[in-house]
């Protein structure tokens, strides 16, 4: 931890276990078992006419993101895989290979940060990609940041019903999960607009609840949080997930702010560090993308 405070000092002049087998209420258990229902059918092979008619089948949109020829995010495709979107490619790649072969297996993480600005947010959205171009299963990106979403901003989405609807029992969740056109395999939840407040609805059977499901619905759930110190969501966020990815910007992430967000990240959950936007000097230094504490 040490290397990575000192590289973060020239600017400067966080539980309940998830509950496997737990029997969630009928009318979410039947939520649920018309998402799997739904998805399966999205895979079936053969032409469509083949396909039985089913309003739930057509509940599960698909939509393009749309994304900049600039932008940080999905650094995967073909057409932009030059100059610095190659190397942050393969960065997102060693992270991924990180993650898999953890000795943890961890399958539910949450990416946090010290502070505003990281990048935590573009750090959820490309591990989440990286993650669903690998696996066989699905991966769903969860943003869980009620007070500043910016999920759907960043990937061209449209404002629509997300996790903060469900969790208030007003959106389904066939209804509130999107699939992204380029990536078969990844589906995002935005945060929605809830009226009710974020830390009440985190703190809540129905979110232990649902993430059991997610669990069982996909292969990796990868979460968008607050902040560490910021507000008491990323405790309640955190508090159903395997680990938490940490991520720290040098020359923008305060010293002192990062020791804050180590101290409130017991060793046990901390299951890496990203440094986001790196000096290229730094990962031949002192390691690469993700470090594990």
């Amino acid at each position: 931890m040490s290397k990575i405070l000192n590289a973060l000092a020239r600017k400067d002049a966080g539980s309940v276990s998830t509950r496997h087998g737990e029997v969630p209420s009928p009318a979410f258990a039947a939520l649920i078992e018309e998402l799997e229902h739904a998805k399966a059918k999205l895979r079936r092979p053969g032409p469509e006419s083949d396909r039985p008619e089913s309003p739930v089948q057509e509940a599960i949109r698909t939509e393009r993101l749309q994304i900049g020829p600039q932008s940080p995010l999905l650094p995967f495709d073909g057409s932009r895989l030059n100059g610095s979107h190659q190397e942050a490619a393969e960065q997102y790649r060693i992270a991924r290979t990180r993650i898999t072969q953890h000795p943890k297996q961890p399958s539910m993480l949450v990416v946090a940060s010290a502070g505003a600005g990281d990048g935590r947010t573009v750090t959820a959205i490309n591990l989440a990609a990286s993650l669903s171009l690998k696996t066989e299963g699905d991966v769903l990106l969860v943003d869980a940041d009620f007070r500043h979403s910016s999920v759907h901003k960043q990937l061209g989405l449209s404002a629509a019903a997300g996790l903060g609807e469900l969790l208030e029992g007003y959106a389904s969740l066939e209804r509130a999960v999107i699939r992204a056109a380029q990536f078969p395999h990844l589906y995002i939840l935005q945060a929605g607009s809830p009226a009710s407040n974020p830390s009440e609805l985190l703190d809540s059977a129905r979110w232990k609840d649902l993430a059991t499901r997610l669990r069982q619905l996909f292969e990796y759930v990868i979460l968008d949080s607050p902040p560490v110190r910021a507000v008491a969501d990323y405790q309640l966020i955190q508090a159903v997930c395997d680990g938490t990815l940490l991520v720290l910007r040098p020359d923008h992430t305060k010293r002192h702010m990062a020791a804050e967000a180590f101290e409130a990240i017991s060793k046990e959950r901390l299951i890496g560090v990203v440094m986001n936007c790196v000096p290229k000097w730094f990962p031949e230094q002192d390691g690469d993308l993700l470090g594990q504490q």
